[in-house]
């Protein structure tokens, strides 16, 4: 059976927040874009989610894609919905974390021009409300 609705849609993305801890330091990995909106910037690696996958396949295959690694162990940390978050439309974002000990070499792919770690404390300019997903992940005191 085939359900259609008059209502509209969001669309559904996922992001990583991968840490890789070093004595005081912590970095995080970002991917910088290939394409608009926000070409050139860099952002958390993550994507849309595909409807015949869940949300953390498709997070683990968006990291795989833009980075270059996979097996990590991801936890769901917050889902992020404001509205004008994305200006290619109304787009809802799960974003999941995990943190390394050992660093891994990331690798640009599919729409990420590179992939680079970059220390927490010093961060470049960031695409969509990144800034805010990671502030609010360090509040947490997670790591």
């Amino acid at each position: 059976m085939s359900y259609t609705y008059e209502y509209p849609r969001p669309a559904v993305t996922t992001d990583t927040i991968l840490i890789f801890r070093t004595n005081n330091l912590s970095y995080i990995l970002l991917i910088e874009r290939k394409y608009d909106p926000f070409c050139e910037y860099w952002a958390l690696p993550g994507g849309f989610v595909e409807m015949d996958e869940d949300l953390e396949t498709a997070c683990a295959r968006e990291l795989k894609e833009e980075t270059g690694i996979s097996g990590i162990k991801l936890t769901q940390f917050h889902t992020f919905g404001e509205v004008n978050r994305d200006p290619r439309g109304r787009t809802i974002s799960v974003v999941y974390w995990s943190v390394i000990d050992q660093i891994i070499e990331p690798e640009g792919g599919d729409d990420a021009a590179q992939a680079k770690w970059f220390p927490l404390n010093n961060l470049p300019l960031l695409a969509f409300d990144h800034k805010k997903i990671i502030g609010k992940f360090l509040k947490r005191n997670i790591i």
